[in-house]
């Protein structure tokens, strides 16, 4: 079944500014909250639905994709929830400030059993450096991290002020009518319990810092400051509380001769003036491996040459960008006697009097021709 249009969902348009969409998203969640709709699976799956399109809008980079490429810019690893897949914790956990207090924002992320709202713990952030090779195909990295876990031999209580239901509970008049809203207990900190017994090395919620070896996964195609999310791979939370995620932001290393444009890699070819009159064949880099290529003689300074499907695929399944080759033709800077007598005999040589034709394009030309 295809996904809804995300204005559509939250009834705006594309024009809608980011206080216009939080108040639509406020509406909406307010409209289907599970606290108000107790039971009833199609108004949680509207307030899921609510939420990713929240999510998208409300952060320009997500939104300026999707007003793009549509739903398929989230698809394979693209960011976003995707889809059904969403939970409960992740929407709390991410939009309790537009909940705030009233529908239990702060610091839980769902529920779990009987009502009671997890506390999730907080996310780790961590840069990956990439080699434009490592990009265009895809890689999987091992990489060490300091994370937060529960202690061994930690043990917790049920909190005795909410009876282990981590929030407190109040009736309020609202323009809706009467309803029942939830604000997280201050005493175990939403967790339901607190801390019973506890090693000494662990902090005063029975946690301690460890070093984990996480294996994270990259796709081709991502972009310099793309974050991918491995879930569960941030600080544990205390008690039954569920894991933070690890943010993998991505950072692109400059590579010696290859250029990066989007999708399409440029290379800068350098042929000597000889070769370019005579012809010749050149071995260039590409990000699978070296490549060699003919040079018509006579080539003109500034031409490029294309190789088609030698560049970066695309991170939404398009394909693959290409290779621009630009061809410079080196003029030597010194000559000897010799050669400087031969140049200036060739000075009225009708072969040497430039005589561009209809094929050669002329500067501007050719920078359309590289974004056709």
């Amino acid at each position: 079944m295809a996904k809804r249009d995300f204005y559509e969902i939250l009834g705006i348009n594309k024009g809608a500014t980011a206080a216009e969409i939080k108040k639509a998203y406020r509406k909406k969640a307010i409209e289907f909250h599970p606290d108000k709709n107790p039971d009833d699976k199609g108004a949680e799956a509207k307030f899921k639905e609510a939420a990713e399109a929240y999510e998208v809008l409300s952060d320009a980079d997500k939104k300026a994709r999707y007003d793009q490429f549509g739903h398929q810019a989230f698809e394979n690893g693209g960011g976003g929830f995707g889809g059904g897949g969403m939970n409960m914790d992740d929407i709390f956990s991410q939009f309790g400030d537009i909940f705030g207090g009233g529908f239990g924002g702060g610091g839980f992320s769902g529920f779990g059993g009987g009502g009671q709202r997890r506390v999730k713990g907080s996310n780790l952030r961590i840069r990956v450096k990439l080699t434009l090779e490592e990009i265009a195909n895809g890689v999987e990295k091992k990489i060490k991290v300091k994370r937060k876990v529960q202690a061994p031999g930690t043990t917790y209580k049920t909190c005795s002020t909410c009876n282990g239901s981590g929030q407190v509970t109040r009736i309020a008049n609202t323009i809706l009518g009467r309803m029942q809203t939830s604000a997280p207990c201050n005493v175990c900190g939403g967790a339901g319990q607190t801390i019973d017994k506890k090693p000494n090395d662990a902090d005063s919620q029975g946690l301690k810092v460890a070093e984990e070896t996480v294996s994270i996964k990259i796709p081709a195609g991502v972009v310099d400051d793309m974050q991918l999310k491995v879930s569960g791979k941030g600080n544990e939370a205390p008690g039954n509380g569920i894991s933070g995620d690890l943010i993998v932001v991505i950072e692109e290393e400059t590579h010696d001769r290859l250029q990066r444009e989007g999708d399409n890699l440029h290379y800068d070819l350098y042929v000597s003036y000889p070769d370019a009159v005579l012809g010749t064949s050149k071995e260039i880099d590409t990000v699978t491996g070296k490549v060699r290529i003919k040079v018509e003689a006579g080539v003109q300074s500034g031409k490029i040459l294309r190789l088609r499907g030698k560049g970066i695929p695309s991170i939404n399944g398009y394909g693959k960008g290409d290779l621009l080759v630009h061809v410079n033709v080196w003029t030597p800077k010194t000559l000897n006697k010799e050669q400087r007598e031969f140049f200036e005999s060739m000075k009225n040589d009708e072969h040497f009097s430039p005589k561009p034709e209809s094929s050669d394009k002329s500067f501007f030309e050719k920078v359309k021709d590289m974004f056709s």
